[in-house]
């Protein structure tokens, strides 16, 4: 697996130019249409997902399609983004992206890190095993069979 940390403040455009044809938007789907799957690590925000991600995710579309995507809930509190993983499963269901059933939530964020940045709770390991195990099953099918269907617009 080869991976790339994509962070949407290096992708912030102002409100009105966040269109395919931008030079940032370009940019943005040039680095997606490599990729054969996604994870998304967000923070809840008012029960959902934060506006910057909504808008990164919105410079582009045909190029998620048909690409699996994970998604993982940050919170201060105890339900780990739970909202928000619901609520950015629809998201990708409209860019014809392939949630996965897995997430991982991580709750009480602020405990859950060593001064070293590592975590503290290791059952989080099995829950991010599963995540990647389920993704990486997916990216693969699911590259195969993008060879035999057209995209989706």
């Amino acid at each position: 697996i080869e991976t790339e940390l994509i962070d949407v403040r290096d992708y912030r455009l102002p409100a009105t130019d966040n269109t395919e044809t931008s030079e940032m938007a370009k940019k943005f789907a040039e680095k997606i249409s490599r990729a054969d799957g996604f994870i998304i690590v967000a923070p809840e925000y008012n029960h959902s997902y934060p506006g910057e991600l909504k808008m990164t995710l919105d410079m582009v579309f045909e190029q998620y399609a048909r690409k699996p995507v994970a998604i993982c809930g940050v919170s201060a509190g105890g339900l780990g983004g739970a909202r928000m993983v619901e609520q950015l499963r629809l998201v990708a269901i409209e860019f014809h992206m392939v949630p996965i059933h897995n997430a991982v939530y991580f709750s009480s964020v602020k405990n859950l890190f060593d001064e070293n940045g590592i975590i503290k709770d290791q059952s989080y390991m099995l829950k991010v095993q599963k995540l990647l195990d389920e993704l990486v099953w997916y990216a693969n099918a699911l590259k195969e069979a993008r060879k035999f269907e057209p995209v989706l617009r």
